[in-house]
């Protein structure tokens, strides 16, 4: 299916961005990261223009991240119960409600640059967990023109070596997916120590004061 994606985009160049992008942000697996690239690449030997692939970026996960908000608000427990079905998206799922417990709004941003895998999700559980549309649709907004822009312009720039670059961008990815993990087990750890400590010195002031 990805060869034929990538084979409609000369002809259908930003309807394909558009499409692609938004259903990405409902947790549809597309190859909308690619199709971007592809897109910008194509942009810089003139067959699409680079602002409507971008635009078309932009619009899409904006749409994408709205519908997935509202979805999530009015049903957060059926779509979660769903997602969860498969393990992969359970770890997802689970990784995502982990984030925004930790980072709140930020987590919102962060899911549309750096941990681009978990943006539906954070969607999902962010409006279900109660996130205000505010606080969710700002950083949201910011994070899709960080995304749009910066996958459009690599394509642009770097068309000559762009199964390099994909390759790059998929394995970054798991990598700031695994140190997501470690940093956030990390700080799990160092709360539960810090409250051991916290009981231990009660515990031993009670001692003390019993003595």
């Amino acid at each position: 299916m990805t060869e034929t994606l990538f084979a409609l985009v000369p002809s259908l160049g930003a309807y394909l961005v558009l499409t692609s992008v938004f259903l990405s942000c409902l947790a549809i697996p597309l190859p909308s990261s690619l199709l971007v690239l592809a897109a910008g690449g194509f942009a810089a030997s003139g067959d699409l223009n680079l602002w409507a692939v971008a635009v078309a970026a932009f619009v899409g996960f904006v749409a994408g991240d709205q519908c997935a908000y509202q979805l999530g608000r009015k049903g957060g427990d059926a779509i979660k119960s769903r997602l969860t079905r498969k393990p992969k998206m359970a770890i997802l799922v689970d990784k995502a409600e982990g984030f925004i417990d930790k980072r709140g709004a930020w987590a919102v941003f962060l899911s549309r640059t750096v941990v681009s895998p978990l943006a539906p999700y954070v969607s999902y559980v962010g409006a279900a967990a109660g996130l205000g549309w505010l606080r969710f649709t700002l950083p949201a907004v910011f994070g899709a023109a960080a995304w749009s822009s910066a996958y459009v312009l690599i394509g642009y720039s770097f068309t000559d070596r762009m199964s390099e670059i994909a390759d790059l961008i998929s394995n970054f990815a798991g990598v700031i997916i695994a140190l997501a993990i470690m940093v956030g087990a990390g700080m799990w750890l160092r709360k539960v120590l810090h409250e051991k400590a916290q009981t231990d010195a009660m515990g031993q002031g009670q001692l003390r004061e019993q003595a």
